[in-house]
């Protein structure tokens, strides 16, 4: 780049970087947990609902942290088996069988109807049959996927933090499996990435304009859920996690969300690939399927994550030591930013330095998403292609 260009960059990318650092809600601690909370004089009955499809390699390792759960109320577990191909049903069964726990109930709703996603229709069904089971439907909705794993105490804790804060919805992200070369660069940086979009801290205040909350665990008032027409009201949504948060908002619902420390992700991403179709899969979605959007996206993580390292080279290649500071400054402020997470995730600081490098593979993962999507295999998971909500 010229030296002007390089210059103007190196300066904008620093000024990006000072406000991500100062003034976006703080996103990168990672000490947003639980709320204070102690434990209700009642406890509040809870259903369980589980949507999976071809699950059959994770549900060993989740499905009997459900059932196990320690909680001093009345709970069940509804696992709603869309449409797999693997045994995922009679494989619940079986881990059930015998075991004592919760009672579990294995449901299956058939294909979607026209305008839904797979995953939303099976959560229609779970939670149809958890509120017209009994004779009294249940206070809380515990949605969680069937690649999520509990801490025996997991549900307890929710519901006492719902409970003692008045919160209508409580999400917790769970820890994300990281094992391999693949999973140490790029996991990370996705939860990092996605508290940059929506800082905890700032979703969480009484006054928020804007709700998230992450779909592996998400506990809701029964009350909440049917104000907020859940799930019909987001019934095409990809993003069905944020789509839930924000319905709930706008209905009137407190919400909070932070980082888990008893919930944890067991599915594998040994691979790239299956890192980049995680990934690409829903990124187009979450840009609304907006090419100015994508433009601008590209734009940003260019300015603010791939201008930084070029600008210190560069500056150090021609002498300009403005340039240089200028570009390092920024780095330094990215990869520090980025050690809480890595620290939260248990590893090596010596990983900070590379987020370009990650940032840069996300990059190249959201235009791929919109590849796809032109090519008519957009936001495709396990066999299933959905259209953007317009053309549903």
């Amino acid at each position: 780049m010229g030296l002007f260009t390089a210059a103007c960059a190196a300066y904008a990318s620093l000024a990006a970087w000072l406000w991500l650092t100062l003034a976006q809600g703080m996103f990168w601690r990672t000490d947003v947990r639980l709320p204070p909370r102690t434990a209700p004089a009642h406890w509040p009955s809870v259903a369980i609902v589980v949507p999976a499809r071809d699950e059959a390699e994770v549900l060993p390792r989740s499905l009997p942290s459900l059932l196990a759960q320690d909680y001093p109320g009345e709970a069940e577990v509804i696992l709603v088996d869309d449409g797999s191909t693997d045994g995922t049903g009679g494989l619940a069964l079986r881990l059930a069988a015998g075991q004592p726990g919760l009672p579990l109930t294995v449901v299956s709703p058939g294909d979607p109807a026209p305008g839904w996603t797979g995953k939303l229709w099976a959560l229609r069904h779970g939670i149809s049959l958890a509120r017209t089971a009994h004779a009294t439907e249940p206070d809380f909705l515990l949605l969680t996927d069937a690649d999520i794993a509990h801490e025996p105490d997991s549900l307890r804790e929710l519901v006492a933090a719902a409970t003692s804060a008045d919160l209508d919805l409580v999400s917790q992200m769970a820890r994300l499996r990281v094992a391999g070369f693949w999973e140490r660069l790029v996991v990370p940086a996705f939860v990092y990435f996605f508290a940059q979009l929506y800082p905890f801290r700032r979703i969480n205040r009484p006054s928020a304009r804007t709700a998230a909350a992450a779909g592996g665990c998400v506990l809701l008032r029964t009350g909440a859920a049917v104000r907020a027409g859940i799930p019909d009201s987001i019934r095409q949504a990809v993003i069905d996690d944020v789509s839930l948060a924000r319905a709930v908002h706008r209905s009137g619902g407190r919400i909070w969300l932070g980082l888990a420390e008893r919930v944890d992700s067991v599915r594998p991403y040994p691979a790239l690939a299956d890192l980049w179709r995680m990934v690409s899969r829903s990124a187009y979605a979450q840009l609304r399927h907006q090419p100015l959007l994508l433009a601008g996206t590209v734009a940003g993580l260019v300015l603010v994550y791939l201008v930084p390292p070029a600008a210190l080279l560069t500056g150090l290649a021609t002498g300009h030591p403005a340039v240089a500071w200028a570009g390092g400054l920024a780095w330094l402020l990215m990869a520090g930013t980025y050690l809480p997470m890595l620290r939260y995730y248990r590893q090596p600081a010596v990983l900070a330095p590379l987020l370009p490098l990650t940032a840069l593979l996300y990059l190249l993962m959201t235009v791929d998403s919109a590849v796809q999507h032109y090519r008519g295999r957009g936001a495709s998971w396990k066999g299933r292609t959905y259209a953007r909500p317009s053309d549903a």
